[in-house]
């Protein structure tokens, strides 16, 4: 399977990665570890996940998919055919948050632990922080790297200006840099990465692994009206606000594509974004093996100048 250099960081990832949200939310352990097996079975070798995963969830404190995944590394045996990355700096509690050295430095050995490994292979910050200085959260990495206990760092959330500034960091102070950008990116949130960011990731060989690649499931193409919502109890009340006149061309210009390539939606929305020049792999969530052939199929789909123009034409705007 063809994998692609995530930034400058010597890391390569597969096509798509896995989206870790939905481990301790919508899919317990012992589906997960079906779901984490199948994945690599199939040959994709990345996984996304957060400190905060899923903290959202009644009953759950964070680090519910870290202990998920890191049960699986240590059952399975595959820690050297997968890249796991992982985040800090949302809200994990009161005085739990932020990217300062203090913090970094503290919540890094939690993560390391509930993952059960010595390295993570992307630390990301998952907020920006702008109550600390970018040369002290730089620093904090820079420390992590030194120790081995991270491999590269990226960011995520991050607007263009912010994002530049700890660029411009990284080289005036000779510290390691961001290697990735982690956006909320597809085919229906086109705008702010396109208007702000992707030229920056362009011109400074940034890796783009956006979340949200299949806009909460909305371009899966299961839900095409009202009555379809409760197909999801987790992201079926979010879809209203996709089921507008712009989302029907959209689920158009898929069902069309689809037909073409003899796949589901779900797989062209993914081959979409991974025609996209700054990008290195989208991330998705899956909670069923028929998800990952979807992920599967997008890997093999190569869309031609006919497929593209129905898609952006019909998400323009």
């Amino acid at each position: 399977m063809e994998k692609r250099k995530l930034g400058r960081s010597g890391l390569e990832i597969g096509p798509v990665v896995f989206g870790g949200n939905v481990l301790g939310w919508s899919v317990d352990q012992a589906r997960g570890h079906r779901l984490l097996d199948a994945f690599v079975d199939l040959g994709f070798n990345a996984i996304d996940t957060a400190d905060t995963y899923s903290r959202w969830v009644p009953g759950n404190s964070g680090g519910e998919s870290e202990t998920i995944i890191g049960n699986w590394l240590k059952s399975s045996g595959k820690r050297d055919k997968v890249l796991i990355l992982t985040k800090v700096g949302h809200e994990m509690g009161p005085d739990k948050k932020g990217l300062s050295r203090r913090y970094i430095k503290t919540e890094v050995e939690d993560s390391l632990k509930r993952l059960k490994i010595e390295t993570i292979d992307l630390y990301q910050s998952h907020r920006d922080d702008t109550a600390t200085p970018m040369e002290e959260t730089l620093g904090a990495y820079a420390e992590l790297i030194r120790e081995g206990k991270v491999r590269a760092i990226g960011a995520s959330n991050f607007s263009a200006e912010r994002l530049k500034e700890a660029i411009d960091t990284s080289k005036r102070h000779n510290l390691p840099r961001y290697e990735a950008l982690q956006p909320k990116y597809n085919l229906y949130e086109r705008m702010e990465f396109e208007d702000t960011l992707e030229e920056l990731c362009l011109k400074e060989e940034i890796g783009v692994i956006p979340y949200y690649g299949l806009a909460n499931g909305f371009l899966s193409g299961k839900y095409r009206g009202p009555a379809d919502f409760a197909k999801s109890a987790a992201r079926g009340g979010r879809m209203g606000s996709y089921l507008n006149e712009r989302g029907v061309k959209i689920l158009t210009a898929l069902d069309w594509s689809a037909s073409r390539h003899d796949v589901k939606p779900a797989a062209i929305a993914l081959a979409w974004l991974r025609a996209r020049p700054p990008i290195t792999a989208p991330i998705a969530g899956a909670t069923s093996p028929a998800q990952l052939e979807d992920f599967a199929a997008s890997a093999k789909i190569q869309l031609d100048r006919d497929d593209l123009e129905q898609l952006n034409l019909a998400s323009a705007g």
